[in-house]
């Protein structure tokens, strides 16, 4: 029986496109190869879209671009193509049939709906949430506005657009320090992998903290700081959805900032996370209510603040979450007994299912 054919899409637009390729190596290398035949596209910070056939540890540098094997390809929105379109090395157009794409894109232009409906376009099954979820949990203000609509708990928390800054900017900072107070935090509307957030101690450091966030997107996102153990739990599925054990994360750092992510190496993820039962049921059921409320299918990891009082409160929905070596969601499921393997099988096979 022929096998299904899988692209795996990597780097991308975004500030995220290094932890992006450091993802898709762990994803390209744990695919099961007994089950699923591999291809794969890089693109380039400058949006350039290349299949790439060369070694897949070239990935985690930059070395990959350079690869002699790249041609130029893309996937044709054209749903009769539902696949790849690609120069072949003797100048003829070669198309590349697909049976499902894993999007490893983290970030605007990957994790934001774009590539999703590029894909729902060309008919061709992914991995990960539709067009609507990936755009409304991509941006900060939007789920947050919903999930208060839907009385989910969570921090106090304001949007400003960058432009109200400039023009208004003394009142709009006296109305957030009357509101949220300091500390506080300080992050851009879309982006993940916490690139361009900030903790603010006062207004100096706030004007600071505006100025780093404002590089990355016209609308920002202000959160009061609160005290409270960062707990992550992953959830897997498209009808029927499975939400895993929670974890914890204690960061090496002041807060789980990109360094403590992906560069320091010394952040502590603690899976099972050492909770009272009654709270990290409630961490769960919160997850999944969010999962459904926000029309999220097939992967998404959900982070949480659990306060001393036994208070859970929502911090951010991912929809495409790191798939690194170190990563929480693939973690928190191999606790559970599903490995790396395993778990994209699943995910493979639940975009396939529809």
């Amino acid at each position: 029986m022929k096998k299904p054919r899988v692209a795996v899409l990597f780097g991308g637009m975004s500030s995220e496109h290094a932890v992006s390729l450091v993802s898709a190596t762990s994803v390209i290398a744990n695919i099961p190869r007994d089950r699923f035949d591999v291809v794969m596209i890089g693109i380039t910070r400058d949006g350039e879209w290349r299949l790439f056939e060369g070694d897949v540890e070239k990935l985690a540098g930059s070395g990959w671009e350079s690869d002699p094997s790249n041609r130029p390809a893309f996937i044709a929105p054209d749903s009769r193509v539902h696949g790849i379109v690609a120069l072949s090395p003797d100048g003829r157009i070669e198309t590349i049939r697909l049976d499902v794409v894993f999007p490893v894109l983290h970030g605007l232009n990957g994790e934001d709906g774009t590539v999703q409906g590029l894909l729902t376009l060309a008919r061709i099954p992914f991995v990960g949430c539709g067009v609507t979820a990936s755009a409304v949990c991509m941006d900060k203000a939007i789920t947050k506005a919903l999930c208060d609509t839907y009385q989910i708990p969570q921090a106090k928390w304001e949007t400003v657009r960058v432009s109200d800054l400039k023009d208004n900017g003394k009142a709009v900072v006296e109305r957030l320090e009357a509101h949220l107070g300091y500390p506080l935090f300080v992050k851009p509307a879309n982006a993940g992998s916490s690139v361009g957030i900030s903790k603010a101690a006062d207004r100096e450091t706030l004007y600071k903290a505006i100025e780093t966030a404002a590089t990355h997107d016209r609308k920002l996102v202000f959160e009061e700081a609160v005290n409270g153990r960062e707990i992550e739990c992953a959830v897997l599925g498209n009808e029927e959805p499975v939400v895993s054990c929670c974890g914890e994360i204690k960061p090496c750092n002041e807060f789980y900032d990109y360094n403590a992510k992906y560069l320091a190496g010394r952040t502590e993820l603690v899976i099972p996370a050492s909770l009272p039962k009654d709270v990290s049921e409630r961490v769960r059921q919160t997850a999944m209510r969010v999962f459904r409320l926000l029309g999220c299918r097939g992967l998404t990891r959900m982070d949480f603040f659990a306060l001393e009082d036994g208070t859970v409160l929502l911090n951010e929905p991912n929809t495409i979450p790191g798939f690194t070596s170190i990563s929480m969601y693939p973690k928190l499921f191999e606790a559970g007994g599903i490995s790396y393997g395993e778990l994209l099988e699943t995910l493979l096979r639940l975009a396939m299912e529809g």
